[in-house]
This record gives C-alpha cells, structure tokens and sequence, in this order.
C-alpha cells in the first residue's frame, strides 16, 4: 500500500496536482489547541456517542438481519448504512492516530466482520435492498441511495487501508466496487446514476489506493451521464438529483445542496486524474456561483427547507436558512481538493470558513448533540419541534447523516492543513502542533506555537535538510501582517494569498507572523432583501453572533440594534470568545401589525456577542447573527 498513513485526498503522483498533501501521520495538534479539543471530544463522546446510536438506532441490526442473527423488521432510514460506514471511517481516521484505543478497534473489526458477512455472492451489500426490497436492486436509483451508501462503504475502506486496520474492510469494498464496474461501467451498458452524489469521489480515492483504472473510469462516466434525465422523480425535479444539465455546461449550482457539492468534490477528482482541463474549468465556474451568490456568511448552503436546496441567487434568509451541516462538511471536501488542484488561497480562505463556523456550530460543546439545520436566526416564540429545525442541538435525528459525517472529519482534521509542493511547504490552516515531512527527500520540521484563531500570532520553529520555502497562509480577510525571522523584521509582500519565505532552514529559524484581526462589520449584498439593513460582526475567521442568554431578561432580541460605527470592543471580562457590542433597544412603537409610528424611544445597551460555533450552549433561546442597525 503505498499512500499509508495518508489522509482522505491524496492524487496520485501521474496527477500532478499543484500542491500535495502530507501524510496524516505528519501533523499532529497540540491538545490544548482548538482543534486538539475538538480531536479529543470527537474521539472521547461523538465517536462512542455515534456507535451507541448505530446500536440504538437499529443500524446495525439491519444489517443482521441479511446475516440471519437477527428477526424481525427493518428500522430507520434505508440509507442507514451510510451512517455504519461513515462511523467505520471515523474510527479508522482515529485508530490511525491512537492505534491504542482498544473500544473503538473492537467496534472497527467485529462491524468489519458484520459487513462481510452481509455481502452477497456477487459482491453486493446493502442491508434494505437485500432485507426488504431484493426484487428492486437498481430500479429505484433515484431514491434508492444505493450507490451512496455504496460511496461511503468505499471511503470507509479508504480510511481503513490507510491507516493500516480492518484488513478485510478494502476486500469488502472491492467485491462491492467490482460489481458496480461490471453492472454499469460498459459504454453499451446500462446507466448508472444516484440521485444521491457521493459515488463519484469516493470510486476516484479507491482508485487512488488499489490502482484498479476502472474505479476511476466508472467515476468519469458516472459523472458525464448528468444532465440527460435518466433520473425521474416523482416529488422533486431533475434539478434537485443534478441530472438537469451536463455538469460541463452547468453556469449554476443548483438542487440539493449536499449533492451538489459532494459531486463537484468527485467532479475535480476526475478532473485531477484524468488532466481534464474543460471539468476543472466547469468546477471552477460553479464555485464562482456557489461563493459568489450563494453562500452564508458562516460558510454554510441550502437556502429552502422544502428540497434542503441552493435557492436563487442571493436568497440567503437567516431565519429560514438550512444550512445542513453535511453541506458544509462537502463543502471543506470540495474546497481542499480545489486548493489542491489549484494551489489558490481563496479555496482555503472558504474552507476555514466553513470549518470555524458552520461545521463547528453544528456540534454541541460536550460533543453529543448535533444540528442538522444551522439558522443564522432564530426568533423569538420560534417553534423548534421540527428536528430539520430545532430550537436546539438533539443528540440524534431520524436521519442521522449528520453526526458521523462530522465524527469523521474532525478525526482527520489533520489531514486538511499543510500542503508541499517541488519547492516547499504550504500551511494553510493554523493550530498549536507538529508538522513532520519532507520534501524531495529532505526533511522538514515545523513547530507551530499560537493561540489562533483567538488571537493573529503564528509562531513556527522550522528546520529543514534542504533549502526550500515556507508559505504562510494569509487569510482574505486580514489586511495587514508582519512577519519577523530570527526576530529581524522581513519585507515580505503576501502573494496570491501567501506569504513565501525561502532560505535555509538548516540551523533552525523561528518566524513569527502577526495577522491583525480588528473586529469587522460586515455588510451583505444589497440584493440578499432578507438582510437588507444589516450588519454582521467577524473577527478573524470566526462569524459571531447575539444569543437572548447574554441580554437581560425584559429585553427582546428582536428589538436590540446594533451601532455600526463603534460597535465592539475586543473581550469580554478577560475571554478571548466573546466582544462587547454597544447598541440601543428600540421597541415596537405599537403592538399592530403594521403601523405608520415611528419609534419613539431608543435606550442605550452593552451586550456581548459570542463566536457563532458556540450558539446554544447555555440557556435556550433566540439568536441572530444579522443585527440591524441604530442608524438603519
């Protein structure tokens, strides 16, 4: 196996992506950073919290009824499958990581076993369509998320392989792989196509690990059969499954915003291997659309709760947003392998935003409830008996896709931060920890020291064989650094979002980069008409947000503005997670509906605002990361 110990991407070598990432096993979080808590809680309550549910839920029952150790009916979802395999990967991730926890290899071999012997002969491995409905293997691929599920079998075995455990998991998933490549891989063949996105990529990295060519070729193919209306459905329309246009002729995302974007992360795999430049133009121009009419300021898609769709451009109401948090989590995936693709700052820029905001906010702070829904308001009286959009985290949802997806990209974490190319190494995402690679041959140390995304200082102690450089990540939304080697100040400009320092780094150097990180406030789009009037507040990466909890208790929420001249000041008693908002209270002049009154008092205010990811922590109530303004 040559890629172990590597991450969830990694392009083969004939690929030549413009950057490469290093090896899982080469970066290593402090515990104390920010993502080493979240490391931890992943790995101490979601990822047992998830195999708990996988128990509870009848997951793995379902699959024991195809193995006969079990009676009875089929519970859950039929795609809950899905949610074993992405359980399996996060605990592979983990396991390769902390190849000591004995609960969490245990869970890994006996659910490996479990699945080998709910395979069939032929390969297939599905426990509803063998369980409940044999007679219609591949007739319902609209709906059925066969080949979904069969995606994330297929990255679960990934993981597994590289990480070195469950052996037997890769033979499983290739038996599986096989059968698709037989049953739909012919040019004069049947088609095959999910209404459900996820095969695509997932086919590309088991290529990537076996290279068997026909895994990559069926990906190719899968992706070049959309937009033919080979998919019919009878609620939603051929826009929702993305088979309304070919993907190379596509201006605009649209549909289900987790398809989209888990398709346009295996659109750019193909595009990679295969050196497809018109695809990896098509990506490009969908990423265009997608950050540049469609996309919350947290970093989150899925604007209408009826079809969990990408609306209209600009229709981005906080309120009624849905912002799934496995859009998010595609979104991270499609990002990193853009940035890998392209070596652009500006796809690491919206990976970090989407990380620090809409993916963490989905996790409750002791990591056993989860948000599928992430509104960016939530009102006042707002009834949160709906589980798509509650007024607080539940520990588990009918549709559970959430919370394994994001067990197991918190468990490679890792795997998302740091990049080389022929000339050096690229970090792009910052955190207190160890990065341990090499470049052509030579290796390099990096210890990272800070504090971020609290505070802009970036400490790195680096050594290295060989003469090479160092690029800095700078984000989009700093403007202004300063960087210092050996404690001497370096006339370094950033370029294409980066700072590059080359010298040699054999006696060890020490860099320092400051990033400012004023408060901002920050104004939408006058055409998003939900937000017109608005204004948000962001300090570095993180989007922040007011919650009831921090006003006093005969003020509404609804009626606190917000001062967009002189808004926040830094701290609050002493935390960096919180700012101070000074503001004024106005209240309704009238209790009618609608009114020609004017309002006629205004009360001064000073309020905290607390990072967005944090939200709904304390005691439950409303929420807005839009706030109006006293002058507006």
């Amino acid at each position: 196996m040559t890629d172990l110990h590597h991450g969830p991407v990694r392009p083969t070598a004939a690929a030549k992506p413009a950057l490469c990432p290093v090896a899982l096993a080469d970066v290593a979080f402090e515990p104390e950073s920010l993502f080493g808590q979240w490391q931890h809680r992943n790995a101490t309550r979601t990822l047992p919290h998830c195999v708990k549910q996988l128990k509870a839920s009848g997951a793995l029952d379902n699959l024991r009824l195809v193995t006969g150790e079990k009676s009875g009916g089929f519970r859950n979802m039929w795609f809950a499958d899905s949610d074993v395999h992405k359980t399996l990967e996060a605990a592979a991730w983990h396991l390769a990581r902390q190849p000591g926890d004995a609960t969490l290899a245990a869970f890994l071999d006996s659910t490996v076993a479990l699945l080998a012997k709910a395979q069939g002969d032929d390969g297939y491995l599905n426990s509803y369509y063998t369980a409940v409905k044999p007679d219609r293997r591949w007739r319902e691929l609209h709906r059925s998320h066969e080949l979904y599920v069969a995606g994330h079998l297929f990255q679960a075995a990934v993981a597994a392989a590289r990480a070195g455990v469950g052996s037997e998991l890769l033979a499983v998933a290739r038996r599986f792989a096989d059968l698709l490549v037989d049953t739909f891989g012919a040019a004069d063949g049947p088609d095959g196509l999910d209404g459900h996105p996820e095969v695509e990529t997932a086919l590309v990295e088991l290529y990537r690990v076996t290279g068997h060519r026909p895994y990559l070729d069926l990906a190719g193919r899968m992706i070049d059969l959309r937009g033919r209306g080979l998919l019919n459905d009878e609620r939603f329309d051929s826009a929702y499954l993305q088979d309304h246009v070919p993907v190379r002729e596509a201006r605009e995302v649209a549909g289900h915003a987790v398809r989209q974007l888990y398709l346009l992360a295996g659109v750019v795999d193909v595009a990679v291997e295969t050196h497809d430049d018109e695809l990896l133009a098509a990506a490009r121009r969908l990423w265009d659309d997608a950050f540049g009419r469609k996309t919350y300021i947290t970093g989150a898609h899925g604007s209408r709760h009826r079809d969990e769709a990408f609306g209209d451009p600009y229709e981005l109401p906080a309120d009624r947003a849905y912002a799934e948090t496995c859009a998010a989590i595609a979104s991270v995936q499609w990002n990193w392998r853009m940035l890998l693709a392209t070596g652009e700052s500006r796809f690491a820029d919206e990976l970090e935003r989407a990380l620090y905001n809409a993916v963490a906010g989905s996790t409750s702070l002791e990591g056993k409830r989860f948000s599928q829904s992430n509104p960016l308001h939530l009102r006042t009286g707002h009834d949160g008996s709906e589980e798509d959009a509650p007024s607080h985290r539940p520990p588990w949802h009918s549709r559970a896709c959430c919370p394994p997806n994001l067990a197991r990209l918190i468990a490679s974490l890792h795997g998302y931060t740091t990049t080389t190319d022929h000339d050096g190494v690229q970090v792009h995402l910052y955190s207190a920890g160890t990065i341990r690679t090499e470049v052509d041959g030579s290796a390099v140390e990096i210890t990272t020291r800070t504090d971020y995304p609290w505070h802009g200082r970036v400490e790195l102690t680096v050594t290295a064989s060989a003469p090479l450089t160092l690029s800095l990540r700078v984000p989009g939304w700093c403007t202004s650094t300063r960087v210092r080697v050996n404690g001497a100040p370096v006339d370094a400009v950033p370029r294409n979002g980066y700072l590059r320092l080359r010298r040699d780094w054999s006696a060890g150097a020490t860099v320092v980069l400051d990033l400012d990180m004023p408060v901002r406030v920050v104004r939408p789009h006058p055409r998003i008409d939900a937000i017109r009037g608005c204004v948000a507040l962001t300090r570095g990466p993180l989007v922040y947000c007011v919650e009831q909890a921090d006003l006093p208790t005969d003020i509404v929420l609804e009626d606190v503005r917000i001062d967009p001249i002189n808004p926040a000041i830094t701290g609050l008693r002493g935390s960096p997670q919180a700012l101070t908002v000074r503001g004024a209270v106005e209240p309704p002049p009238t209790d009618k509906l609608y009114t020609d009154a004017v309002p006629a008092t205004s009360s001064p205010i000073t309020f905290a605002a607390v990072p967005y990811f944090l939200w709904g922590n304390r005691t439950p109530g409303p929420m807005r990361v839009w706030m109006p303004t006293t002058t507006g």
